[in-house]
C-alpha cells in the first residue's frame, strides 16, 4: 500500500482535494483494508503502521496541510482505519446472523428482552497466559461479539443490509474518532469508539 500511495504521488502532480481522494479511495485504502474482517491487527504498533500510510497521503492535500491527522479525516469525511476496520467486523457479524455469510466459527447469538439479539461472547479458560489473552481479545469471535452489543439495539434490529449499513455509519460518525496511546491495553481497543474508555495520543 505504501508502494502504491508513493507510485500515485509521483505520478499523479495535483493535489486537489477531490481528486486525491478519488485516487486514494480505489487505489490504496482497496489494499489497505483487503479481507479485514479476518485480518485486524490488535498491536498498537502494527494498527499506527497502517493509519499512517492514510496520515501521510492526506497531510500531501494542499488545502489540509496545516491540519492535524484527525482534522484532515473530518474534512474529508473519511474514518480512521481501525474504525472502518471495526465496522466491517460488524457488518460481517449481522451477515452472519441473517445467514448471509457462513457460520465457519459457531458464532451463537441470544434474544434478551432489554437489549434484543446480542452476540454471545466464548468463554476463555481461567488462568490462561497473556499471549492466549491477548489472542483471544484480539479474534474474530470475542471482537465481533464486542462491537455487536455495543451498537444500540434499533440499528441491529434493522432486516435489510443496506439499511443496517447506513444506520451503523451514522451510529459510529457519532462518537469521536480518535487516536489510541501506545499503553492503551488490547481489550479497551474495542470500547474506545463508544465513549466508555477516554484517553488518546498523536499517531
Amino acid at each position: 500500500a505504501r508502494s502504491v500511495a508513493s507510485w500515485v504521488l509521483s505520478v499523479f502532480k495535483t493535489r486537489n482535494k477531490d481528486v486525491m481522494l478519488t485516487l486514494y479511495k480505489s487505489l490504496v485504502r482497496s489494499i489497505l483494508e483487503f479481507n479485514s474482517p479476518v485480518w485486524n491487527p490488535t498491536k498498537v504498533g502494527e494498527i499506527q503502521a497502517i493509519e499512517g500510510v492514510q496520515k501521510t497521503f492526506t497531510s500531501r492535500i494542499s488545502a489540509l496541510k496545516s491540519d492535524d491527522y484527525w482534522k484532515r479525516l473530518k474534512e474529508m469525511s473519511l474514518m480512521s482505519l481501525q474504525r472502518r476496520r471495526e465496522r466491517y467486523i460488524i457488518l460481517q457479524v449481522w451477515k452472519i446472523l441473517h445467514g448471509v455469510s457462513p457460520n465457519d466459527i459457531g458464532m451463537k447469538f441470544r434474544e434478551n428482552s432489554r437489549r434484543g439479539i446480542i452476540a454471545v461472547t466464548p468463554p476463555l479458560v481461567r488462568g490462561c497466559s497473556q499471549r492466549n489473552q491477548s489472542l483471544y481479545d484480539g479474534s474474530f469471535a470475542v471482537l465481533g461479539a464486542r462491537l455487536w452489543n455495543v451498537v444500540p439495539m434499533k440499528v441491529r434490529s434493522l432486516k435489510t443490509f443496506l439499511s443496517f449499513k447506513e444506520k451503523l455509519s451514522d451510529f459510529l460518525a457519532s462518537f469521536p474518532d480518535t487516536p489510541l496511546c501506545e499503553d492503551t491495553p488490547v481489550q479497551i481497543l474495542t470500547r474506545c469508539w463508544t465513549g466508555q474508555e477516554q484517553g488518546g495520543c498523536d499517531i
